[in-house]
């Protein structure tokens, strides 16, 4: 059998090895971007969709746009691009890689009946904008302008593109729309020829800097942003100062105090100071209401812990930050190779308080995460498909989802819990448990946990307020995230802001006696993700500009999402460093 030291490193080479091919696996497509001259150069029609609603896209086709003369056909979309619903397809529009074009017409005259001009009125009047790919570049352009003179604004009929290239590489690409035509009702219809025309420029830009065109650097880098990083330095400096404080000189004299009475007969034990968290230590180890569920939302906090982790690292290394659908992708991928730690955390916590179904434990922990994502995704997928929304996930997308869960998930979830249950599942306590739970008493309003929960949840929040808000801005706006490296310390800081609030907090509770500290552990920074919602419902209503069912449904379920997962892996990280603390200090008291 293998020794405890030997099983760890194995466990984790396997890790490694595992998320070594998950980086493997979404980087498994990427071309050479290499270009011989007059080579065509094609370009993808991804979507449309109004401006204030970010999320609210549909098939480019979807507007009565003529087609190119050239193949008009479906790009392999990867498993972040169909989630993302990115619909690529070529709009036969022919470019030749150096190759000038003046004003070319993409189709012959297109008679646009009265239906299809009311759809071009209608999405000019709500700021419809399109988005190509070109080279695995993203280009942008509007559909039409609101005009005063007109009633239903002008429709964009000529899209002129440039180009600049760097040998056989093409380094930069947009798109200018221009030519406005008048959209005017009329039931014969309206004439309209849509056209396009092409520039190439030569550039000295290097092919790996093409992305930062793309990068605001003024709204990521600026003051405000590196103060709020400083800030949240110095309140983890403060915290640990004031854990460690509070470990050498209440922690000691309490140590101090307890050896006192334990050489005290027990006349004079009875006089003695029969208050504090050592009275409990009895019940402290008692389990917690639910263990079963307990267990797997700290086995899937874990898990997600260590999900974001390493889905930072990759957008690091991998330079990926541009490229939303392959951080989808590589997300999937990571969270599923990760399933062993919530199946280790979840058996070990499970087992270690008695906990005899476990076969049961194992497949709620595999299904839990999983399972809230399928809930709020089906709500947003239905009403995608009843807006006929490009965000609509596709059947065949739906049951890859259910293979790698089957696959890989649930397996690698029981993995974990063989592990968890066999070699960490022993209850090590140091104080026995007493049949008979001890009454609590009564205790001032703010000792109650309800109110240490909710006030908890603050200087977490406090150190994350500011990412949040750079973060709400990439996804539900236009900007795109790519100070990875100030969020994964961002991420750090907040885990350690963590740990040191429930500590704090830990000691507070069981100070009034009060054994009831697991649930209480993992809800006290868990309530960041309260305050993260309450902040999204003002961002909603004071930074954004969102209407609709489509886009309020897909906002408010996503935020709860990332709220859900917010209150796991703070609370999971709360518990454990509660858990090595309430350990610590029962091992290091005489008891009788």
């Amino acid at each position: 059998m293998l020794s405890r030291k030997r099983l760890t490193s194995k466990v984790i080479s396997s890790l490694a090895f595992l998320f070594a091919l998950t980086l493997t696996l979404v980087n498994a497509d990427e071309h050479s971007h290499k270009y011989k001259d007059h080579e065509e150069v094609v370009v993808w029609a991804n979507s449309v969709g109004p401006l204030s609603n970010r999320q609210e896209t549909y098939e480019y086709f979807q507007l009565p746009y003529c087609k190119g003369e050239g193949k008009v056909e479906h790009r392999h979309e990867t498993l972040g691009e169909a989630l993302l619903g990115m619909e690529l397809i070529n709009s036969g529009i022919s470019i030749r890689f150096g190759q000038n074009k003046s004003v070319t017409p993409i189709c012959s005259q297109r008679l646009l009946t009265p239906q299809e001009v009311k759809t071009f009125q209608y999405a000019v009047s709500h700021d419809y904008w399109f988005q190509y790919f070109i080279d695995d570049l993203p280009v942008w352009g509007f559909v039409g302008k609101r005009e005063k003179d007109t009633e239903h604004g002008s429709l964009y009929t000529h899209q002129k593109f440039d180009f600049e290239y760097n040998g056989d590489q093409i380094i930069s690409a947009q798109v200018t729309p221009g030519m406005p035509l008048p959209l005017i009702s009329s039931q014969t219809g309206l004439h309209v020829d849509f056209s396009y025309s092409v520039t190439w420029k030569v550039s000295n830009k290097d092919f790996k800097s093409r992305f930062e065109r793309y990068l605001d650097s003024d709204f990521f880098e600026n003051r405000i942003h590196w103060f709020s990083i400083f800030n949240s330095l110095m309140m983890v400096l403060f915290l640990t100062g004031f854990v460690s404080a509070m470990w050498i000189r209440y922690l000691r004299r309490d140590f101090a105090r307890y050896d006192k009475e334990a050489g005290l007969n027990d006349f004079d034990h009875d006089l003695g100071d029969d208050y504090g968290w050592k009275q409990i230590h009895g019940d402290v180890f008692r389990p917690p209401a639910n263990p079963m569920t307990f267990a797997a939302f700290v086995g899937t906090g874990q898990q997600l812990a260590w999900t974001s982790f390493f889905v930072i690292l990759y957008t690091i290394f991998g330079q990926e930050w541009t490229e939303r659908a392959s951080i989808m992708t590589a997300t999937i991928f990571i969270y599923a190779f990760t399933s062993m730690i919530s199946g280790y955390s979840s058996a070990s916590q499970y087992a270690q308080y008695g906990g005899k179904e476990w076969v049961r434990a194992m497949f709620l922990t595999a299904t839990f995460w999983p399972a809230s994502v399928v809930i709020v995704t089906s709500l947003n997928n239905s009403i995608a498909i009843y807006y006929t929304s490009s965000r609509a996930i596709p059947f065949g997308t739906m049951m890859a989802l259910l293979f790698i869960w089957m696959l890989i998930i649930l397996p690698l979830t029981f993995v974990g819990t063989i592990l968890g249950k066999n070699w960490a599942g022993k209850a090590d306590f140091p104080c026995r448990v007493h049949p008979i739970p001890r009454p609590i008493p009564e205790k001032i309003w703010y000792a109650e946990p309800i109110v240490v929960i909710a006030l908890g949840g603050i200087l977490p929040f406090a150190s994350i307020f500011i990412e949040i808000y750079f973060l709400f801005t990439s996804f539900w706006s236009y900007k795109v995230y790519y100070v990875y490296g100030f969020g994964l310390l961002v991420f750090c800081i907040v885990m350690l802001v963590t740990a040191s609030v429930t500590v704090v907090s830990t000691y507070f509770v069981i100070n009034t006696e009060d054994y009831r500290w697991h649930w209480m552990s993992l809800a006290t920074c868990g309530s960041t993700a309260a305050y993260v919602y309450i902040y999204a419902m003002y961002y909603y209503m004071q930074k954004t500009k969102m209407y609709g069912l489509f886009q309020t449904s897909f906002y408010f379920g996503n935020t709860a999402l990332a709220c859900m997962a917010i209150f796991l892996m703070l609370g999971s990280v709360g518990h454990y460093a509660a858990n090595k603390f309430i350990m610590r200090i029962y091992r290091n008291v005489k008891l009788d």
